[in-house]
């Protein structure tokens, strides 16, 4: 075997990595998240509402590219709030194979636990539980989705990849905050932004240090755009032209003809 894909958490792409290194096999990586969903002032609210709701809550929350930070500028953040609880306590949770049901269980018990432990910890920590924020029903691995408000940076739930239905919003003043912030931290899948400015969309989305930028959407995937991360998120690409790149080995033939 002389290649090694995985997907999955960054520890156990770490692991991989170090026990491929005394063959030299060719790893590529797509790892965990903590992607920044940076929402500014200008932008189309009930667009972004919705785009938040789907970068977040898809599949259960459990997305390697799940929008978990939801950076708000500050002018729009109440506003943005509201309208992020409102339409979460809607959604229904049971299911999976009802039509009609948006939020089935998590994948297993270990994970549920996981999840409910961090759900605490923002709680603990002094994050604002605006819905959800417990189990859902008393059989099964169902969790409510949840959203959080006055979020802070150093919260156990803004730095670290939960993988599950638990949002976290953060107040951002300017353009200069909001690009660090989405920065700060270890990961680098997937971002997006949303304004109505092409200009600022283009030079945030260059600033940003991510695999993906999403701009005005979200979860938006094509087979020949690749998809990757930067720092502890992977090592190389999948998807388009460039993911042939990791299967393929370059040969150079030299004949003399004299």
């Amino acid at each position: 075997m002389d290649k090694i894909a995985f997907t999955g958490e960054t520890r156990t792409g770490q692991i991989i990595m170090k026990n491929a290194a005394d063959t030299l096999k060719r790893v590529t990586l797509e790892l965990g998240g903590k992607s920044p969903n940076i929402v500014f002032a200008d932008a189309d609210i009930d667009a972004a509402v919705d785009g938040a709701l789907l970068g977040l809550f898809l599949n259960q929350g459990q997305c390697c590219c799940a929008g978990s930070r939801l950076l708000v500028q500050d002018k729009i953040y109440d506003e943005m709030v509201e309208k992020l609880a409102a339409k979460t306590k809607s959604r229904k949770v049971g299911d999976p194979f009802d039509p009609e049901t948006e939020q089935g269980p998590q994948v297993d018990e270990a994970q549920f636990k996981k999840i409910l432990g961090y759900i605490e910890k923002g709680k603990s920590q002094g994050a604002r539980c605006m819905t959800g924020g417990e189990r859902h029903g008393e059989k099964g691995y169902f969790i409510k989705p949840t959203v959080f408000a006055d979020v802070k940076d150093e919260m156990a739930i803004a730095t670290d990849e939960i993988f599950g239905p638990v949002m976290q919003v953060l107040r951002f003043k300017d353009i200069e905050e909001g690009v660090h912030r989405a920065n700060t931290t270890d990961y680098g899948l997937a971002a997006a932004v949303w304004t109505q400015d092409v200009k600022k969309a283009h030079s945030i989305a260059d600033r940003i240090r991510a695999g993906t930028i999403w701009i005005n959407c979200y979860d938006v995937f094509d087979a020949a755009a690749p998809f990757g991360g930067f720092k502890t998120s992977g090592l190389g690409r999948e998807l388009g032209e460039k993911a042939l790149d990791n299967y393929t080995e370059l040969k150079t033939v030299t004949m003399s003809l004299g």
